[in-house]
């Protein structure tokens, strides 16, 4: 990306928070843009995305090479890339749940409902659909909204609105 070239290039001049604000204008919402599409992507195309997120976070924090990125990712609150994946597709789930999204998305989840009175009807879980092709399966957004929804603990899935829900979230994530 050039645009992580050209901030580098200008990094000593700038402080930090303009370097922040250069990076989220001009790197992280081009790597957030569309990313609940990308669950399941190949490793070695994800490890491309990480490395340029890498970069921008040594370019933040002038660190060098033998600085360890998960320490700066950390200082800079930025989930790695398989996480933000996660992140943005639980974020909508939660949205569609609450009927903050358009029908269309609302439409792709439903609630977990047994044909029996069972301890997990209260847990509110989602119904993960079953595909006949496996692909299909493992890359929608119908599939794995409910398989990570499922995953979370009951009181993140329970939380009472969107910003305690975003703040239990990524504490979740980043401990995971």
């Amino acid at each position: 990306m050039s645009s992580i070239r050209k901030i580098g290039q200008i990094r000593r001049v700038l402080d930090r928070k303009t370097t922040l604000t250069l990076i989220h204008a001009f790197v992280t919402s081009k790597l957030d843009t569309c990313n609940a599409l990308l669950p399941n992507l190949p490793a070695n195309e994800l490890m491309k995305l990480q490395r340029i997120q890498n970069i921008a976070a040594r370019i933040t924090e002038k660190a060098t090479g033998l600085t360890s990125t998960t320490s700066l990712l950390r200082n800079l609150h930025w989930l790695p890339i398989n996480k933000r994946i996660h992140f943005k597709i639980l974020l909508l789930t939660y949205k569609s749940l609450s009927n903050s999204t358009p029908s269309y998305l609302s439409e792709l989840i439903h609630t977990y409902t047994p044909s029996r009175a069972l301890r997990s009807q209260n847990k509110h879980l989602l119904q993960v659909p079953r595909f006949k092709t496996q692909y299909y399966d493992r890359s929608s957004f119908t599939f794995n909204a409910p398989t990570l929804w499922n995953s979370l603990p009951l009181v993140i899935r329970t939380a009472p609105s969107i910003q305690t829900f975003n703040t239990a979230l990524k504490t979740y994530l980043f401990k995971n």
